[in-house]
């Protein structure tokens, strides 16, 4: 179904004369150019134009190699599938529409055809005509929608049938190629933990290498005794309150002489 599919995308990029182009490129590997000319028993020339019309819808994808005796680059083709399947849905979905607006078109108009010169004309354009052929002179007849309604209805379940398969194998490419690439991630996660490993292993016998040719000598560590701290009691001091001096009083003026007298006595 997938290669149906393929060259029928070819058929309307190129055209049906290279569509065995799919069976050569469809084995998802890159198949060189002039492998390809050989097989399908045309130039090289020939052989690059069809791969450069296809390459400009992008529907394939190329790489290159130097020759390292010729010395110039030969190019190796791969078809995209996926871009493949998704260019050939569009096509499908715009003749779809186109259907839907003739079908809509036949329902809901009025179509006149001269019978002799087979020429079909809408309402509006047999009006201007008045109705009649200006190529013959015979009048126009209403045309029977009926059987090209049969067959624009027909052509439409066909695409619809078409588009169903064709989303399955969008799908299951879409998923083989989400796998393949969990597998790539897989694997490049793996490749950058052993450079890891191995990085690290090297600086490892670096390190060690440096510590064999210059040993350092241990310095000696001499253990502090401890100290037991005197804890010094605390006097706790008292509280004097200190008080006011008392005022003397000074001594009446008659106190004085009697002491005065006293003191004259003793003398004597």
């Amino acid at each position: 179904m997938q290669i149906k599919f393929l060259k029928e995308v070819i058929t309307i990029t190129v055209g049906k004369q290279a569509e065995g182009i799919v069976d050569l490129l469809y084995e998802k590997k890159y198949v060189n150019e002039f492998l390809i000319a050989k097989k399908l028993d045309i130039t090289i020339n020939q052989t690059r134009n069809i791969l450069y019309k296809i390459s400009d819808h992008g529907l394939v994808s190329s790489i290159r190699k130097k020759d390292k005796k010729k010395g110039w680059y030969t190019y190796s083709w791969k078809i995209e599938v996926l871009k493949g399947f998704e260019f050939l849905r569009g096509i499908l979905v715009k003749k779809m529409e186109q259907i839907n607006n003739q079908v809509r078109s036949r329902e809901t108009k009025k179509f006149y055809v001269c019978e002799r010169c087979s020429i079909e004309f809408n309402e509006e354009n047999a009006l201007l005509h008045n109705f009649t052929c200006d190529e013959c002179g015979d009048v126009f007849v209403m045309k029977d929608n009926s059987k090209i309604l049969k067959e624009l209805k027909k052509n439409l379940d066909r695409l619809e049938k078409q588009l169903a398969l064709l989303d399955i194998e969008i799908a299951k490419e879409r998923e083989r190629l989400g796998k393949i690439k969990a597998r790539e991630l897989k694997k490049a996660e793996k490749i950058k933990k052993e450079t890891r490993q191995k990085a690290a292993a090297i600086r490892k016998l670096a390190r060690d290498k440096l510590a064999k040719e210059n040993p350092v000598k241990k310095k000696k560590v001499v253990k502090k005794k401890k100290v037991k701290k005197k804890v010094k009691k605390k006097v706790k001091k008292k509280s004097v309150s200190k008080k006011k001096p008392a005022k003397k009083k000074a001594p009446s003026k008659g106190v004085k002489k009697k002491s005065i007298k006293k003191k004259i006595v003793k003398k004597k």
